[in-house]
């Protein structure tokens, strides 16, 4: 006889409600929550997907060592004792940041890691951190924190309440969101272009680009000419809209001027937009009741991230739509991620040791993994540690990375996979299922379009041989500290932080309440917030931060230069039902049409001598992939289309079906070297490549 239970989806930033039908201890059918009062019913494939994770026959269960390229099952005790003393021991010998840690985007969906993986990295003592964040939303922080005081004080789009919608470089109906956690976006794009208008500007007509009232192609990479031609256009209308700020802001005339002052000449040359339409978006954004501009991960993974970030939060500042319903506004969730308490950030305390690129929150830019790995000498990476991450298929130069993962003295993985990264380890611990587990998703939550709260309950106790994942950090960090002889308090178990977090967010409600809401609780929509929340040492919003002002006046003006030995220039794409490379051990996910193919406008595949279908030689100016190509006619011309998360036929990976599905690894394209110089991110998209056919 089956049981229903109700939980948010783990997987993804939407994180719809579920409803799941769970026969001894299994569950055996998932579909949406008609009475999720956020998701409403909706679920996107990768929910359906928990079946195959669950049932997954290459998922690991218990530790495993390597010996040699053969692996071995050993105890958990044994497991935490090895780690431990393997970590010290290196150490001991080449000092605190010989030992590195990479963490992975699945982390920030659990809160089993997020909350328990700072008390290992503190033990550690490790400058050598990096994260999946700096291959993603490290311009979003950056600014947060340059701006508002807090890395996490982020205004979201307010959605649901909105005229008019500019978003650049993203594409909501294939992530649900991102930075902007909305499950049935769809329906929510629908009605709000019933009442006003959605204008997508990206390289490529996206699915959201296909429903929205407007397409702007733009090149990548210049959007932040846009933006700054976007925001004079605006002045020559209207006066800054501040009045409501009085004055609580700093800088911005200072801002205003010298944006004012850069010359941004031919627009159309420069980045493919007319003049004339950026005009009319300005016009239209201002008499719009209520308008909000917003970017994502083409606008934050190129080489001006930060700058676009920045003036975009000033796009909303000027026509008086920051802090404000129907404008950009940030969420204010019951488990806070900002205030007393809280890591608000800070940036280049220290610097990587080779290139010298600072820390921002306590990381490095991944972009210098590779480098302190290979580069010999004091502080050299002798060891990592990865936990829920596969920077192989995920950060810059991946091929070679891989290289120098086989080259460690130590290498120790939290996963559930022996995949492309893992399968350099020398142990493996892997999670039990987050089903057995207490889970407040305190990230996505507080990034929602509307207050919410939900508490997801274990459906089983855990086997005997299994570990949960704060588990699993806790035995770490306490085996790590008995063999440094450095002290490590564990923490409590989940429930026991959930119930400590919502009593400092002083929102008034308990754990208790949570486990009596099985389908969560709908707290309203989003309310004005920023201006009492910033925490800025000047109490006020700082519209002119140092590094992002140097910046904008370092902007190159040859960036409309095309180079002849590689014109085109690739860009990235998401789908719904892969954008991360785990996902593609699961049948739900990978069945249907292939969907790992370069796309290139018809004219561009004309002109090189191509045809749809065929194998074709993808270059960039540090490696070069093989991939098959096809025509699509929502491309820009000029542009070439490849998606991240593919590349997994490589030896000792146990995947069996992930290993079947085609397709070659984008971040083997990608130059470390190519970063947004003030926060460190990897510059992915807008690559230099061309595509030339296999003789």
């Amino acid at each position: 006889m089956s049981e229903t239970y109700f939980r948010a989806c783990p997987l993804c930033e939407a994180i719809c409600g579920l409803q799941m039908e769970v026969k001894d201890g299994r569950p055996v059918a998932i579909r949406g929550d008609a009475n999720d009062p956020f998701s409403r019913g909706h679920i996107c494939p990768k929910g359906n997907a928990i079946l195959d994770l669950e049932a997954d026959p290459d998922r690991l269960r218990v530790p495993l060592r390597r010996r040699g390229s053969e692996w071995e099952e050993i105890g958990w005790d044994e497991a935490f004792a090895e780690a431990g003393e393997r970590l010290a021991a290196i150490q001991r010998e080449h000092g605190n940041d010989a030992v590195a840690a990479y963490v992975g985007n699945p982390n920030v969906h659990h809160f089993g890691h997020l909350a328990y993986l700072p008390t290992l990295l503190r033990a550690l003592k490790s400058r050598n951190v990096f994260s999946a964040s700096s291959v993603d939303q490290w311009p979003h922080q950056l600014v947060n924190w340059a701006m508002y005081g807090h890395q996490f004080l982020l205004p979201i789009p307010d959605l649901d309440h909105t005229d008019y919608f500019l978003m650049l470089g993203a594409n909501p109906l294939a992530s649900n969101g991102s930075l902007m956690t909305v499950p049935d976006v769809a329906k929510r794009l629908k009605a709000l272009i019933q009442r006003g208008k959605l204008v997508v500007v990206d390289p490529r007509r996206s699915e959201t680009a296909k429903l929205a009232s407007e397409h702007c192609p733009i090149r990548p990479g210049s959007d932040v000419w846009f933006l700054i031609a976007l925001i004079k256009a605006m002045l020559r209308r209207s006066a800054p809209r501040v009045e409501a700020y009085g004055d609580q802001l700093n800088g911005l005339a200072q801002a205003l001027t010298v944006i004012g002052a850069v010359e941004v000449g031919d627009l159309q040359l420069r980045c493919g937009v007319e003049q004339s339409r950026v005009e009319r978006i300005a016009e239209e954004f201002l008499a719009a009741p209520r308008a909000v501009a917003y970017g994502r991960m083409g606008v934050s993974t190129q080489a001006h991230g930060s700058l676009c970030q920045w003036l975009l939060q000033l796009i909303n500042l000027i026509s008086g739509n920051l802090d404000r319903e129907g404008g950009s506004l940030p969420n204010h969730p019951v488990l806070p991620l900002t205030g007393p308490g809280t890591s608000a950030g800070h940036y280049g305390r220290w610097r990587s040791r080779v290139r010298r690129l600072p820390e921002f929150v306590g990381e490095l830019p991944v972009s210098a993994m590779l480098e302190e790995m290979a580069t010999p000498g004091p502080g050299q990476v002798r060891a990592l540690f990865t936990c829920a991450g596969n920077p192989v298929l995920s950060t810059p130069s991946g091929a070679a990375l891989s290289e120098q993962l086989g080259k460690l003295d130590y290498m120790l993985s939290v996963d559930i996979y022996v995949n492309e990264t893992t399968r350099h380890a020398h142990l493996i611990l892997p999670p039990a299922s987050f089903l057995t587990q207490y889970h407040y998703d305190s990230v996505f939550n507080a990034f929602a379009i509307r207050q919410l709260a939900r508490l997801n309950t274990p459906l089983r106790q855990r086997a005997a041989d299994e570990r949960a994942d704060w588990e699993i950090l806790n035995g770490l960090a306490t085996a790590f500290g008995n063999a440094a002889q450095r002290e490590v308090k564990p923490l409590p178990p989940p429930q026991v932080l959930i119930g400590m977090g919502l009593a400092a967010g002083r929102s008034g409600i308990t754990l208790q309440q949570l486990e009596a809401a099985p389908h969560g609780l709908d707290l309203g929509p989003l309310k004005p917030s920023l201006l009492s929340r910033l925490q800025t040492e000047s109490g006020k919003v700082e519209c002119a931060p140092a590094l992002l002002m140097n910046a904008l006046s370092e902007l190159s003006a040859d960036a409309a230069q095309i180079d002849a030995q590689f014109p085109l220039r690739l860009i990235g794409r998401r789908h719904v039902r892969s954008n991360n490379s785990w996902m593609h051990n699961a049948q739900r996910l990978v069945k249907g049409k292939p969907r790992h193919e370069l796309w290139m406008h018809p004219a561009d595949l004309a002109a090189a001598g191509l045809q749809s279908g065929q194998r074709v030689r993808l270059a960039s100016d540090v490696a070069e992939i093989e991939v098959e190509v096809e025509a699509d006619e929502a491309m820009m011309p000029g542009v070439v289309c490849l998606p991240h998360g593919f590349g997994h036929q490589q030896p000792g990976v146990r995947l069996r079906l992930a290993s079947e599905v085609k397709g070659a690894n984008y971040n083997a394209l990608t130059d470390p070297a190519r970063i947004d110089a003030p926060s460190g991110n990897a510059a992915l998209n807008g690559l230099p490549v061309r595509v030339e056919r296999i003789v």
